[in-house]
């Protein structure tokens, strides 16, 4: 039966989170572990500087029906290295894909967020053992806001690195009878956040502080990632800095739909992501989410759970930066708590 109490991603029966953080480093991982014979998957990506691993295995076409982890990871893409850690302990366990006498191979499917120096401090990734760690750690209770994937993840930086805010990790799950979709976002986009008015909630600001909507700033002509005062120095000039953002997501379901399903399911949640950051998955994201399937609950039709996708998917965004804590040089929304 489903954690009648859990309202995140791990409200859907059979599926747990876990986190490793490093603050000092301001970068992590978070998995997300399969039932123990795994879940139907697939995976849409969106943005054009991806960092992936196993996201073949996805394509419904594949061979491979079930996947027994997912990890999103900081790191860029030494943070890869760490689905070694996931597929380590999967294999501990026996989970994985049957091959015989060699035993199990787990399928863990990653993507990464670039965070390295995001947040002026020390330049680290994840490794295989902190990967590891975050399995041990996985429950259907777990922390949001700065930590894990989401330690180091910033947006708003269209418009350069100096007018940046924190981004995060943030989840939510909704309910119809029977019917659960689960949502878990990390936010570390080019563009702003906006909430469910259209209003920026978190992204870009000028030099007063104030929102500077990045939307419109790149619409008239501004300088992507320059940074205003600093000799206009771009993409174009230092290419690093087109490689700081991605927005990744999880979006998992109980309900019994197949992988080209899924597929349709992972792309009704990216539409939702599209209609609450501005811009999304442009030239300098590596925007990519998953959708997950672990059970067999009856559906109205696959329609539903994309619906269920569409209210899910937002309130995990906004948890994820509104729970965001900021660092001495990038201010964070949880900051203005009393």
């Amino acid at each position: 039966m489903p954690d009648r109490a859990a309202s995140n991603l791990a409200a859907v029966p059979g599926i747990t989170v876990g986190h490793w953080t490093d603050p000092a480093g301001a970068t992590g991982c978070t998995v997300v572990l399969a039932p123990a014979g795994g879940m139907r998957a697939a995976a849409v990506a969106r943005g054009r500087a991806t960092g992936t691993r196993e996201l073949d295995a996805l394509d419904p076409r594949h061979l491979v029906e079930a996947i027994h982890a997912v990890l999103l990871t900081g790191g860029s893409a030494y943070g890869l290295g760490a689905a070694d850690g996931v597929m380590r302990w999967l294999r501990a366990r026996g989970r994985g894909l049957p091959v015989g006498r060699a035993g199990v191979v787990p399928i863990v499917p990653t993507a990464v967020i670039f965070d390295l120096g995001n947040t002026g401090q020390a330049v680290r990734w994840p490794t295989p053992e902190d990967a590891e760690r975050a399995c041990e750690a996985a429950g259907t209770a777990f922390a949001e806001g700065s930590v894990g994937a989401g330690t180091g993840a910033t947006i708003g930086k269209a418009a350069g690195l100096a007018g940046m805010m924190k981004g995060g990790l943030g989840s939510w799950a909704v309910r119809s009878g029977e019917v659960i979709v689960g949502a878990l976002v990390v936010v570390n986009a080019v563009g702003d956040v906006r909430d469910a008015h259209g209003a920026i909630l978190a992204g870009a600001r000028d030099p007063r502080g104030e929102f500077l909507d990045a939307q419109r700033y790149l619409a008239q002509g501004g300088a992507p990632l320059a940074d205003r005062g600093g000799g206009g120095v771009g993409w174009a000039e230092d290419p690093s800095r087109g490689r700081r953002n991605t927005t990744l997501a999880v979006v998992a379901t109980n309900a019994a739909v197949d992988r080209i399903q899924l597929q349709a399911l992972a792309q009704a949640a990216n539409d939702a992501l599209a209609r609450r950051i501005t811009p999304f998955g442009t030239l300098f994201d590596g925007d990519i989410t998953f959708a997950v399937s672990s059970g067999s609950a009856a559906t109205a039709s696959p329609l539903q759970v994309e619906a269920l996708a569409a209210e899910a998917v937002p309130e995990a965004l906004e948890r994820a930066v509104r729970l965001a804590k900021g660092t001495p040089a990038v201010p964070g929304l949880a900051d203005r708590r009393p």
